[in-house]
């Protein structure tokens, strides 16, 4: 296997909500995602997070959003994974992105699988977001699969 750079998405949270849930350390948030895309696929990004805050202060990601591109395109995007509470005013952001359009330019994105991997920096506004998204390419295994039933 192989990565593929495919978009670095920049975006900030324009609003967002949390609820503490009884008698636990666990919070539910939601927050609403505005930022651009630029790469092999460019556009204005908007989504809706709503992830759940553990106890570690880690966020289970739970992403849902929209790139518009400039030729008209509107690609869906599904991003799980985790916003790690470390380091200190740096968090790390790790997850799998799927795609799905309707685009004929985009069509090849209806069965690829996306890795993520980027960082939430603390502002003076509060925070943003930058994620780089990478196609994992399917290679052979070649002589790994040697021996194999």
């Amino acid at each position: 296997m192989r990565l593929t750079p495919l978009y670095r998405a920049r975006f900030t949270y324009a609003e967002g909500w949390n609820v503490g849930l009884a008698e636990s350390a666990l919070s539910q948030h939601l927050f609403i995602a505005e930022g651009i895309c630029e790469g092999r696929v460019s556009g204005t990004m908007r989504g809706m997070n709503h992830p759940l805050r553990r106890p570690d202060g880690t966020f289970v990601a739970d992403f849902q959003g929209v790139i518009e591109t400039g030729d008209g395109g509107v690609i869906l995007f599904d991003l799980r994974g985790y916003d790690r509470a470390y380091p200190v005013g740096s968090r790390q952001v790790v997850g799998a992105i799927t795609h799905v359009s309707d685009h004929p330019r985009y069509l090849w994105l209806n069965d690829v699988v996306c890795v993520a991997t980027g960082e939430v920096r603390v502002t003076n506004d509060g925070f943003a977001l930058v994620i780089e998204t990478a196609e994992l390419v399917w290679e052979p295994l070649g002589a790994t699969f040697e021996g194999m039933p």
